[in-house]
């Protein structure tokens, strides 16, 4: 069974050097935000409407009147909208349990250091989860765009399609202004059990070749490259929904203050890991963000 601080096999009884049996999985949408600071919890930031500007068209008159103006005549105006929010930073903060001077003398592996980088992990899971919340509208989409999966899923070998249904997200986006291409990829971000069903319609269903593997990409946590998107896989992501993004367009990240560490030291009886760390993720250009939902029977 698994042991904790205190507990006998991993005081050195039974204990290996080195862990196993634990990988951790890449804490990673944080890096594809665009990235703010704010000197204050609560700021404002500016969401532009998407789509080309044109004139004001009146009753008769629906084409684009930047077309055929005249030399001599007045150039129609046209004119931007922009949004206002208003957000407020949110607190995300963990502190190990009490590492005994005991514990941290007999202890064979370092566990100071594991206790540091696991509660940094658990911290970093929590703004990865409020990030994908935040450009998937907690997976109800309002201002971004969704599409229903083909037939009844990806699982779905007979009439699913989680090609179309890329292609479908890629094409929305892209009416909307926002090129996904080879000089700008997207971000397919998926749970395991999407991209299970993908790579089982590339490979057995349609007879594909293995897509781009993760040597050959850029994109931290990414396992392979299709339609010029990156594929990252993550247990954040919810199952039944695949979300499309573009890295530093989509998404904001507003650090008020940067994650940070501390050990504190409990005179005569040892330590304890606190991690933190404050700010907040913002959808600054929903359009460019597209949700299949339904990917799953």
């Amino acid at each position: 069974m698994a042991e904790g601080i205190g507990e006998s096999d991993i005081a050195g009884i039974k204990v290996q050097e080195f862990l196993t049996g634990f990988e951790d999985e890449d804490i990673v949408l944080k890096g594809l935000c665009r990235q703010s600071t704010t000197p204050t919890r609560q700021f404002v930031w500016m969401q532009k409407t998407a789509g080309y500007i044109s004139p004001v068209t009146t009753s008769g008159m629906t084409l684009n009147l930047i077309v055929g103006a005249g030399q001599r005549g007045l150039s129609p105006v046209v004119e931007q909208t922009f949004t206002r929010n208003t957000s407020n930073v949110r607190d995300y903060s963990a502190v190990s349990e009490l590492i005994t001077n005991s514990d941290e003398k007999d202890v064979t592996v370092d566990i100071l250091g594991i206790m540091l980088k696991d509660t940094l992990i658990s911290v970093g899971s929590q703004v990865d989860t409020r990030i994908y919340n935040i450009g998937t509208e907690s997976l109800s989409p309002s201002t971004i765009l969704s599409t229903a999966a083909v037939g009844t899923g990806w699982d779905d070998t007979a009439n699913g399609n989680p090609i179309l249904d890329l292609l479908v997200g890629i094409r929305k986006i892209r009416q909307n202004r926002f090129v996904i291409s080879s000089l700008r990829k997207g971000v397919l971000y998926i749970n395991s059990i999407e991209h299970q069903h993908l790579m089982n319609f590339l490979i057995s269903v349609k007879g594909s070749s293995i897509p781009s593997t993760a040597s050959e990409l850029l994109v931290k946590g990414a396992v392979m490259s299709i339609l010029n998107l990156d594929v990252v896989v993550s247990e954040n992501a919810t199952t039944d929904n695949a979300w499309i993004f573009i890295p530093g367009v989509t998404v904001c990240w507003t650090t008020f203050i940067g994650l940070s560490s501390e050990v504190e030291k409990i005179v005569g009886k040892g330590k304890k890991v606190h991690v933190w760390e404050e700010g907040e993720a913002t959808l600054e250009n929903p359009k460019s963000s597209h949700l299949t939902t339904d990917t799953i029977t």
